[in-house]
């Protein structure tokens, strides 16, 4: 996902000769490169951003301002966005202090189109380059902060982490699904704590757990007298959370008389209390959640689709712990060792039957029933915990697996069991494994499991 600044044009010409304007856009257009050309110099600052993917072209002799003053401003906003400098004869003396101040480079009219192609690609490769390392840069910094992590290695929530790193600090609204369970209010959080919106109130409501009678009040707030029972002001959620994340949880039982009132807040971005006319100016990122299909609702009737519409400019889909099972070692380590940290009990790592039942459950609590089971494993010992399972999965390992996926399986639980044990300490898994490390490594690569997911960090 991208933000709106990430998306075209990936060019812009400034130019004050229109001749020369069209002729490059014609250029770029046929070499499938987005561009938009401007003689107006001051058309750039409303479209770049540090969050830009794109490069800037333009001529160094303008009217309205000159490419040296158009650079400096530009790198004002972000120094590494590429500035490509166009100099007429006999400006290269000029051309070469701009490359000394930061110029991508500079080409001197009449240029040559391949030439003018090549070095706009390049830039805008350097560009990519640099926005991506400081994404992972962002996404390391935030995994080595205290803090909620989003865990997990499968497919599906790397997926999910790309997703929420690239809306973070978007001022959109965000829509999340989920079955009962999943971890909808952890997304939010998460959401909120890594976002700038984090030395501001994060507030949850559930919008199913509140009288209808009640809701209204709950959400926007009342003057004193408002209605009956209203004797003192009541500060609403909406406006408790401004400057911060209001989460909506269970966003489809909210009554439809109270969508409307919900979808012009959204749009208006200001609330008024019950019983005042005063308007209170918001700035907060709604975030709701919902185990429910509010699209196939809104198309029965039972959820209002404007409302719908204009929650889900960025979906979130959790997937259930049955289609990540290769999530539920991970998170039934992890889960176990704050267990022990908080209760004050020795983690003890699973053995190879304990995890075969782990792998055959089919968790129909989600994340929040492993946990479950692991706090109890904890306190109570596997004897207990295994044997309050609600019941087994359906086809275990012995189903329609084939040999090799069996030792795959084996293999694989043997290595999770072996780094859990030994908190991730590479030297001790070779050793009772009796793996060279290199083996040890490919062996780990190939089933996706990576030593700091097993470092012992005692969060709480």
């Amino acid at each position: 996902m991208t933000t709106p600044e990430q998306q075209f044009p990936s060019i812009l010409f400034i130019d004050d000769e229109a001749d020369i304007r069209s002729a490059v856009s014609q250029l770029f257009k046929l070499e499938d490169l987005p561009c938009v050309s401007t003689a107006n110099p001051a058309e750039v600052f409303s479209r770049i951003s540090p969050t830009f993917a794109g490069i800037v072209i333009t001529d160094m002799h303008m009217p309205a301002l000159n490419g040296l003053e158009l650079l400096q401003k530009i790198h004002a906003v972000d120094a590494e966005i590429p500035v490509v400098m166009l100099t007429g004869y006999g400006a290269v003396s000029l051309a070469v202090k701009a490359m000394q101040q930061g110029a991508y480079d500079f080409l001197e009219k009449p240029f040559d189109n391949d030439h003018l192609v090549e070095v706009s690609r390049r830039a805008l490769e350097k560009r990519h380059l640099v926005l991506e390392n400081r994404q992972l840069k962002a996404a390391v910094e935030r995994e080595q902060q205290p803090g909620l992590r989003i865990l997990g290695q499968s497919p599906a929530m790397q997926q999910l982490r790309r997703t929420l790193d690239a809306v973070l600090n978007a001022p959109a609204d965000v829509l999340i699904y989920g079955e009962t369970g999943t971890g909808k209010e952890l997304v939010a959080r998460y959401l909120h704590e890594q976002s700038h919106r984090r030395q501001h109130n994060f507030v949850a409501i559930n919008c199913g757990a509140i009288p209808e009678q009640l809701i209204e009040s709950e959400l926007f707030g009342a003057e004193a007298g408002a209605f009956t029972g209203a004797d003192k002001k009541r500060i609403g959620k909406f406006e408790f959370a401004n400057g911060g994340t209001l989460l909506l949880d269970e966003i489809e039982s909210t009554p439809l008389s109270l969508q409307v009132k919900l979808l012009r807040v959204l749009e208006e971005r200001k609330v008024t209390r019950l019983g005042s006319n005063q308007a209170i100016e918001l700035d907060i990122r709604v975030i709701a959640a919902s185990k429910a299909d509010l699209k196939q609702l809104a198309a029965t009737g039972e959820f209002r689709s404007d409302l719908y519409y204009r929650l889900s400019l960025v979906d979130v889909h959790l997937p259930p712990l049955r289609q990540r099972k290769d999530d539920v070692f991970l998170l039934f380590a992890h889960f176990a060792r704050i267990a022990a940290a908080r209760f004050h009990k020795e983690y003890i790592p699973l053995q190879s039957t304990e995890l075969q039942q782990l792998a055959q459950h089919p968790w129909p609590g989600n994340v929040r029933e492993l946990r479950n089971m692991a706090e109890r494993y904890v306190l109570m010992g596997a004897d207990i915990a295994f044997n309050q399972q609600p019941q087994k999965a359906e086809h275990g390992i012995s189903g329609s697996m084939s040999l090799q996926q069996r030792v795959e399986y084996y293999e694989k639980m043997l290595l999770e069991e072996a780094l859990n044990q030994h908190k991730g300490a590479i030297k001790a898994v070779m050793a009772e494994l009796d793996l060279p490390r290199k083996t040890l490594y490919d062996k780990m690569a190939k089933y996706q499991l990576t030593r700091r997911d097993f470092l012992d960090k005692n969060e709480d």
